[in-house]
């Protein structure tokens, strides 16, 4: 029988998640095709998984998490800005790092993808 080398596997060390990290982002902002949708599932499992088991939820930037969410669920700008009832160009300026999380924004996201409030609420660099 002919051993097929998998394309991913769990996570080991912190170099592998950093890259996984790295293409889960690639992604979920440059593959708008439903041919990766099981990939993106895929890595956010295996992210999701080595954060619960290292606790570098800390590290997560809130920002994508919240992409890599919305590509997990199939979920556009506009879903997010239904769900968290504000203005597209607030939801826009969110996940373009211009404006910050609010506490409503963070316990809505929270709330809706049922994790800790901790995941969103922590410090990242607004550009």
């Amino acid at each position: 029988m002919e051993t097929v080398a998998l394309k991913y596997t769990i996570i080991k060390n912190r170099e592998q998640y950093d890259r996984y990290c790295e293409e889960l982002e690639y992604l979920v902002t440059h593959a708008n095709s439903e041919n990766v949708q099981d990939e993106i599932d895929l890595l956010t499992l295996l992210v999701a998984k080595y954060d619960d088991e290292n606790n570098s939820f800390n590290e997560t930037d809130p920002i994508l998490l919240l992409r890599s969410f919305m590509a997990g669920h199939g979920l556009k700008q506009k879903d997010i800005t239904a769900i968290l009832g504000i203005s597209k160009g607030y939801t826009s300026d969110i996940l373009n790092y211009k404006k910050g999380l609010s506490k409503d924004v963070i316990r809505k996201l929270a709330e809706y993808f049922k994790v800790k409030q901790e995941a969103f609420n922590r410090p990242y660099q607004l550009g």
